[in-house]
């Protein structure tokens, strides 16, 4: 299957963009997002081919990964681990106790930037 030049342009110039966001080269292969939790198990694959560019950045956005405005521009401390405030939501809940100690942040200040 042919790579459609959207996906081909998101690839080169917004992954470096995105933090914690790798991408891994299968010659042949259809261009899919692999979502991983924290532990590396696999939580869910998309298929990207025949999504545009545009879509696809939306797509990563709404998961929480966080977008930079450079390649090498610092990550702030909150989204170091972006984007495992959605993945958290999949644990079963006895399994989040461990972050109980930060409080809830309200989604408000999320996308300062819209």
């Amino acid at each position: 299957a042919g790579r459609s030049p959207q996906v081909k342009a998101f690839v080169t110039q917004d992954i470096p963009l995105y933090h914690n966001l790798e991408m891994k080269h299968l010659p042949g292969a259809d261009p899919e997002l692999v979502l991983l939790s924290h532990r590396y198990e696999e939580l869910e694959r998309i298929p990207l081919s025949d999504m545009t560019r545009e879509e696809i950045n939306q797509l990563l956005q709404e998961l929480g990964f966080y977008r930079k405005e450079m390649p090498d521009a610092p990550v702030p401390e909150e989204f170091q681990f972006a984007p495992a405030k959605p993945l958290l939501s999949l644990l079963p809940p006895q399994a989040s106790t461990t972050d109980s100690k930060t409080p809830p942040k309200s989604d408000k200040g999320e996308h300062p930037d819209l």
